[in-house]
C-alpha cells in the first residue's frame, strides 16, 4: 500500500510540474521574438516563412508575407499603383499620408486635397466633390453652391474670390491654409533639384519662372532674368546651362546625367556587359581578357577558373553541404544543426566558419572531412547574421543583429572588437583585402550598404536610394563589382566599388521571392531562396540562363563559393593609409589602448608583433638577451671541445705510445734498419726520426 501511495504522490507531482511549466512565461530580449510557448528565438526569425516556434506563433501574422502591394498599417493590402494616387484605399488612409507620400505640392491656383489630389481652385465649394473625399467642399455649408461659408462670422462669399490674397472673411479663412490646401513652410533645406522659396517652401526646379506662381509667396517667379547658374552652379556638378525660363544641367561627352542634376562618367564595358572579366573600350570595340587564373573559353569567351572544380558551400535547417557548381557532386559537411546560419570559407585552409544566430556561437569545420562536430570559435556573441573571411591578414568579420554592429576578430578567435557600430539591422559583410575594403548591408528603416577600410576607417556610403532590404552581399573582384540581393524587393543588382555604374540584372521569376544568401562566380550568380527552398543560379550579367542547381534543401541559409581563384595570395592595401606594405602588414585591431589599424612591420620590428595574431607571421628576429645567451653557450661549447682534442692528443700522441706503436710498425715495414722513418702520417701533431737498433738481441 505505501508501495501504491508514493506511486500515485510522483505521478501527481509531475503532472503538477509539467502543468507549470507549460504555461511559464519567459522574459525575451527586446531583439528577441517571444513564441506562444514561452520560448525565445531570434527576432530576425519572425515571419521569415519558416515555423521555428513549435506552435508556429513566430508566422501566425505576417500578412506582409502575402501582400505583393503597399502593406496597410491596419494590415490590409492594396495594389502598389493604388498607393498615393489621391484616393484613400487603405481603411485607415495610412496609403496617402504624408509620412508615406511626402508633402503634397500644388500650384497657386490650384486647392491641394486631403486625398493628395491638386484640383483647381474654381472647384472650390462648386457643390461637387473634385477632391474624391470631399475636402474641397469643406466650410461651404449653409451657403448656395459656388459659395464659401466664413468659419467664424458664418457669412458667405462667392468662392471666386477664396485664396485671392485678399481676406473677404473677417477672420480671414479665406485664405486659411486648411481652407486654400496650401502646405505649411518648409523649413528643412531643399535637394539639389529643387528650387527654395522664399518662404522654405521646396518646389521642382522646372517651376521656376514658368509665369506660375507655385510658391505660396510667389517668390519662385521673381528675377527671371537673372542667370541661375551664377549660383552654385545651379546646382549641377558638370554644366548648368541658363534658359529664358530657369536652367538645365547637362553633362560633358562621355558622361550621362542622374538624377536631373549629377553626372556620371559611361563605362561601355558596364553598359553593355559584353566581357565575363576584364575589359578594354577601344574605338567603338571592345577587348576581353581574363585575371590570373582564369582561362577565357574559345566558345563563350567566358573566364573559367582553373584548376579544382568550384564548390558551393551553403547552410540550411538540415546542415551544412556542399555541392559543385555543375550540380553533380553533393556532400554533407555536418549533420542537422537545427538553424541555418552565416558561412564563410577561407579556401587555403579548407575551413568553413559557420553561425549560430541562436546560441551567438561560430564554429569551424573542416571542408573536406565528411559528417563531423563543429569546433567551437566564438562564443558568448549576440546573433552573428554573416561571416566574411579576410585570408590575407588571418581575420574574421562578422554582422550581429543584437548588438547592432560589424565585428572582427583574428581566425583563432583568440580576441573580438566591435569595429563599427550604431546600426540599425545589419546583414551582410564582405571584404577584399587585396583592396583593403570593408563592405556591410544594413536593412533597416534607412537601408544602405556602405564601405570602410579593413580597421573600419573612412567609411563611405555605397548604395542609400531604391533600396529595401539588402540581405546578403558579394563581390565579383575582377570586375570591381559588388552585388546585393534585396529581399523587399525582391531583386539582384550591382555597383562600382565606388558607387557607381548601378544596375538591376535580375527582378522576381518565381525563385526569388524571399532570398537570403548569395554568392558571384565566373559569369554567374548564385542564391538561395526560402520561399522554393532552393539554391539557383543565372547570368551574373542579365540574369539569363536561369537553372535551379538544387531543390528541397530546407530552411536555406548563407552561401559561400569556394575556389583558391577567389582567395589569391598577394599583398593587400594595409588599412586606411591606402599604401601596399613592402615588409608585413599586422592588423593592430585588439588593443583597448589604441585605436584599431593596420600597421606595416619591417623585418627588424617583427618583435613588437602581437603572438595572438593569427595570419602567416614570418620567423620573428630574436631579442637581444637571447642573441647573448646563444653566444655564451657556443663560447662553452668551444672550450669543452678544445680541451677534448687537447686530451686526446696527450693521450694518443705522447712520446712512449708514439715510440711503441712505431717501433712495431718498423719492424714490419722497414727493410733496412738504418733507415730514418718519419712518423708523421701516425702522430700529424709532430715529425719525429727514430732509429731502431737491431743488433741489441
Amino acid at each position: 500500500m505505501k508501495h501504491l501511495v508514493t506511486l500515485v504522490f510522483f505521478f501527481v507531482l509531475q503532472e503538477f510540474t509539467c502543468f507549470w511549466g507549460s504555461i511559464a512565461v519567459q522574459t525575451c530580449e527586446k531583439d528577441q521574438f517571444s513564441c506562444s510557448s514561452g520560448r525565445c528565438i531570434p527576432l530576425i526569425w519572425e515571419c521569415d516563412g519558416d515555423k521555428d516556434c513549435e506552435d508556429g506563433s513566430d508566422e501566425a501574422h505576417c500578412w506582409e508575407r502575402t501582400c505583393l502591394g503597399f502593406l496597410c498599417k491596419d494590415g490590409g493590402c492594396i495594389a502598389q499603383s493604388a498607393l498615393c494616387d489621391g484616393i484613400t484605399d487603405c481603411l485607415d488612409g495610412s496609403d496617402e499620408l504624408e509620412d508615406t507620400c511626402g508633402l503634397i505640392t500644388c500650384k497657386r491656383d490650384e486647392f491641394a486635397c486631403r486625398s493628395r489630389r491638386c484640383v483647381s481652385l474654381s472647384f472650390r465649394c462648386n457643390g461637387a466633390d473634385d477632391c474624391g473625399d470631399g475636402s474641397d467642399e469643406v466650410h461651404c455649408k449653409n451657403c448656395t453652391a459656388g459659395s464659401f461659408h466664413c468659419v467664424q462670422s458664418g457669412e458667405c462669399f462667392p468662392a471666386a474670390s477664396l485664396c485671392n490674397g485678399t481676406p473677404d472673411c473677417p477672420d480671414g479663412s479665406d485664405e486659411g491654409g486648411e481652407v486654400c490646401g496650401l502646405p505649411p513652410p518648409i523649413t528643412s533645406s531643399c535637394s539639389s533639384s529643387e528650387f527654395r522659396c522664399g518662404n522654405g517652401q521646396c518646389i521642382s526646379h522646372s517651376w521656376r519662372c514658368d509665369h506660375s506662381e507655385d510658391c505660396t509667396d510667389g517668390s519662385d517667379e521673381e528675377e527671371c532674368d537673372r542667370n541661375e547658374c551664377l549660383e552654385n552652379n545651379g546646382g549641377c556638378s558638370h554644366i548648368c546651362v541658363d534658359e529664358p525660363l530657369g536652367f538645365v544641367c547637362a553633362c560633358p561627352s562621355g558622361m550621362k546625367l542622374l538624377q536631373d542634376t549629377r553626372c556620371e562618367e559611361i563605362d561601355m564595358c558596364l553598359e553593355v556587359d559584353v566581357c565575363s572579366q576584364l575589359c578594354v573600350h577601344d574605338s567603338g570595340d571592345f577587348i576581353c581578357d581574363c585575371q590570373a587564373g582564369y582561362l577565357k573559353s574559345p566558345m563563350t569567351g567566358e573566364c573559367k577558373a582553373t584548376g579544382e572544380t568550384a564548390l558551393v558551400v551553403f547552410s540550411s535547417s538540415e546542415g551544412v553541404r556542399r555541392i559543385d557548381t555543375s550540380g553533380l557532386e553533393y556532400r554533407e559537411i555536418s549533420g542537422a544543426v537545427g538553424v541555418p546560419g552565416p558561412l564563410a570559407v577561407h579556401a587555403a585552409n579548407r575551413f568553413v566558419y559557420w553561425g549560430n544566430s541562436e546560441q551567438g556561437t561560430i564554429y569551424r569545420l573542416s571542408l573536406d572531412g565528411h559528417s563531423q562536430e563543429p569546433v567551437l570559435v566564438l562564443d558568448g556573441l549576440g546573433a552573428p547574421v554573416d561571416l566574411a573571411v579576410d585570408w590575407i591578414h588571418g581575420l574574421l568579420y562578422w554582422t550581429d543583429a543584437r548588438t547592432r554592429s560589424v565585428n572582427v576578430a583574428p581566425l583563432s578567435g583568440s580576441q573580438r572588437r566591435v569595429l563599427i557600430g550604431g546600426l540599425q539591422k545589419p546583414t551582410g559583410v564582405a571584404v577584399e583585402p587585396l583592396l583593403g575594403f570593408l563592405f556591410w548591408a544594413d536593412s533597416g528603416s534607412s537601408a544602405r550598404i556602405d564601405r570602410a577600410s579593413l580597421d573600419g576607417i573612412d567609411r563611405v556610403p555605397l548604395v542609400t536610394s531604391a533600396i529595401h532590404s539588402p540581405v546578403a552581399i558579394s563581390l565579383d573582384t575582377p570586375r570591381q563589382l559588388l552585388y546585393w540581393v534585396d529581399s523587399g524587393l525582391r531583386t539582384i543588382s550591382r555597383v562600382g566599388l565606388n558607387g557607381q555604374h548601378r544596375k538591376t540584372i535580375l527582378e522576381s521569376n518565381g525563385y526569388l521571392d524571399r532570398p537570403f544568401g548569395l554568392a558571384v562566380f565566373e559569369g554567374s550568380v548564385f542564391w538561395s531562396d526560402n520561399d522554393t527552398r532552393s539554391l539557383c543560379t543565372a547570368d551574373k550579367h542579365n540574369g539569363s540562363h536561369f537553372r535551379v542547381l538544387l531543390s528541397n534543401i530546407g530552411a536555406a541559409g548563407r552561401i559561400s563559393l569556394v575556389h583558391s581563384v577567389l582567395q589569391p595570395e598577394g599583398r593587400g592595401v594595409c588599412g586606411s593609409s591606402g599604401q601596399v606594405c613592402p615588409y608585413r602588414c599586422v592588423p593592430r585591431l585588439f588593443s583597448s589602448r589604441e585605436v584599431p589599424h593596420f600597421a606595416c612591420v619591417a623585418p627588424a620590428e617583427n618583435s613588437d608583433i602581437d603572438p595572438t595574431q593569427s595570419g602567416p607571421v614570418q620567423a620573428p628576429v630574436l631579442p637581444d638577451t637571447t642573441s647573448a645567451g646563444l653566444l655564451s653557450l657556443i663560447v662553452v661549447l668551444t672550450v669543452i671541445l678544445t680541451g677534448l682534442l687537447l686530451w686526446w692528443w696527450r693521450t694518443e700522441c705522447s712520446p712512449s705510445r708514439t715510440l711503441n706503436l712505431q717501433g712495431q710498425l718498423l719492424l714490419k715495414e722497414s727493410q733496412d734498419p738504418l733507415v730514418p722513418v718519419k712518423v708523421s702520417e701516425t702522430c700529424p701533431l709532430k715529425d719525429v726520426l727514430i732509429k731502431v737498433d737491431v743488433d741489441s738481441d
